[in-house]
């Protein structure tokens, strides 16, 4: 059972009219400790944040409600998707990147991530789950490449990344 945590933060929106979450665009933190991942993404002068944080342990922080824009995907685009926030509902992963010493995802934390995503595809029709660096390729490389992109698609959630067959 996934633990749920209310932690909201002041950085979102409103989606624009008629704009609904058709992708889940996973992120790193790319910070030293979970504390001041939370910290920066609840904090109003970093004008960044996520729909939700996950910790290594598989804890699930909710910062923006799923039916508002979350401001985490910076200057990106997908397909004919030019406003990547508007249209996705973002998920960052407590990893400090990197920058800072990249680690593989605990088994825990990604249990977590497989069973929100589901969760998601369950209240939204997501045509798409991918990384922050797929639809900001020139500038990011998160979730980055010890991200099990398989494992996630074997724990029912698709995703562009998923080898076939």
């Amino acid at each position: 059972m996934m633990s749920l945590i209310a932690c909201p933060s002041p950085n979102y929106g409103a989606r624009p009219p008629g704009a609904q979450p058709c992708m889940i665009v996973i992120h790193y933190t790319g910070m030293k400790t979970m504390e001041a991942a939370r910290e920066r993404l609840c904090d109003p002068a970093a004008s960044v944040s996520a729909h939700y944080m996950i910790d290594e342990d598989g804890t699930i922080y909710q910062l923006v409600d799923e039916n508002k824009r979350a401001w985490h995907a910076g200057l990106s685009a997908w397909e004919d998707i030019t406003d990547v926030n508007s249209h996705s509902i973002g998920i960052e992963l407590v990893n400090p990147g990197h920058e800072w010493g990249y680690r593989p995802f605990p088994e825990e934390q990604m249990a977590a991530l497989a069973a929100l995503c589901r969760g998601i595809t369950e209240r939204h029709t997501i045509r798409w789950v991918l990384g922050h660096s797929d639809v900001a390729p020139d500038r990011k490389r998160d979730p980055g490449d010890l991200f099990d992109w398989d494992w996630l698609a074997r724990a029912g959630v698709p995703n562009i990344h998923a080898h076939k067959g």
